[in-house]
């Protein structure tokens, strides 16, 4: 499981530079400075996202422990922060911004759930 999650990570991250290299040479002359701004951020957050499932897989395999849910709680969070962000920078329905903070919780929650999971 370890290096599936690991693979997970490179690929978010890899998604979030592809993403941010297309917003700042294929989107720029398309998108105005705001949904410029909220490609940025959602490039930016999935960054973190696949940084994140990379560093707490890390983590847990150096204490030998399989990765639990933590790191997907992370990527999936990510997609959906993101995935809603880049959508409502392209004009997509304003409702997806019910959905962000979903994202962003299922974030937080990975990130602490791995907390939890090196202090016991």
């Amino acid at each position: 499981m370890g290096t599936g999650t690991l693979a997970l990570g490179g690929f978010l991250c890899a998604v979030a530079v592809a993403a941010g290299a297309f917003g700042a040479h294929g989107l720029r002359d398309r998108l105005d400075p705001r949904q410029l701004e909220l490609w940025e951020t959602a490039a930016r957050y999935l960054m973190y996202g696949g940084l994140g499932v990379l560093l707490l897989t890390l983590g847990e395999l150096v204490r030998q422990r399989p990765p639990g849910p933590a790191p997907i709680l992370l990527a999936g969070g990510a997609a959906v922060f993101s995935g809603s962000v880049f959508a409502l920078a392209l004009g997509g329905p304003r409702w997806l911004g019910a959905i962000t903070p979903l994202g962003g919780a299922a974030m937080i929650a990975g990130f602490l759930l791995f907390v939890w999971r090196m202090l016991r």
